[in-house]
């Protein structure tokens, strides 16, 4: 319990800095691609914040790993987090980066309890949207037979890859654009599923809430009707109490009052 507790200070603690140094990453992931006239220097420079953000999430497992409890349980169960930090060392490709600095940004944004679903599914729809624009213009771009050169091509094709429309009139035509696309469509019915999940888990919660209130109002009303029962039955259980039966008081035939009775 100490460890987890440990762990759990750790990932609140590094939560916020992790996601400024995810920004960093989107930044320096996206100057070199808009920007193709940057400079060496630029573009070597966006390559070390690439690198140095996706250290610092490796690192930031391995932490965890340090402070977990059990730690063949906390590989068992992180086991995607592993793969993204392994994936870059394979091979030294700027999408593998990409993909892997993704991977390991939303299962550490899912972590943190303040993060409500429906920013985290609002968050993820713009990142897949960014980053698949931009990762599909760098691959497209130059491809022989391509027909999504500009930024503004790789974002109408991101967003009806996304949606599953696909008009056709933009398709990747490279083998890496290609993966790109089966993420994308993916990624967008995954999030479809999630949205449509949370919305209609909201409606039944609401439903369900209704019916509780529902359920305690008739409780309340049955307890007091008892009680009013219980109340004319002492009542009528006093001695020396007679039933009423006089015309001028208008009582039903069925309803008893007890009255005492005259000198």
């Amino acid at each position: 319990m100490k460890e987890q507790s440990a762990r759990a200070r750790w990932e609140e603690r590094t939560q916020r800095p992790l996601m400024a140094l995810a920004v960093a990453f989107a930044v320096a992931y996206a100057v070199p691609i808009v920007h193709t006239s940057a400079s060496r220097s630029v573009t070597l420079g966006c390559a070390v914040v690439e690198w140095t953000v996706w250290a610092a999430f490796a690192g930031d497992y391995t932490v965890r790993l340090a402070l977990a409890e059990r730690r063949g349980e906390f590989v068992r169960r992180n086991w995607l987090d592993l793969c993204a930090v392994v994936l870059p060392l394979i091979q030294p490709l700027r999408l593998l980066r990409l993909v892997s600095t993704l991977l390991l940004v939303g299962r550490r944004a899912q972590m943190a309890s303040q993060i409500r679903l429906t920013t985290y599914v609002a968050g993820a729809v713009v990142g897949l949207l960014m980053f698949g624009s931009l990762a599909v213009l760098s691959v497209e771009r130059e491809a022989p037979d391509g027909n999504i050169r500009t930024l503004g091509d790789a974002v109408w094709w991101s967003f009806t890859t996304m949606t599953t429309v696909g008009y056709g009139d933009h398709a990747p035509t490279t083998g890496v654009g290609r993966l790109l696309a089966v993420g994308l469509m993916l990624s967008g019915i995954a999030l479809l599923g999630l949205v449509t999940a949370n919305i209609a888990a909201w409606f039944i919660s609401r439903f369900e809430n209704d019916d509780a209130e529902e359920r305690r109002q008739t409780e309340a009303i049955a307890a007091l009707t008892e009680e009013v029962r219980a109340l004319r039955a002492l009542v009528g259980a006093q001695p020396g109490a007679t039933e009423c039966r006089c015309a001028h008081c208008h009582h039903d035939d069925g309803e008893r009052r007890a009255v005492r009775p005259g000198p």
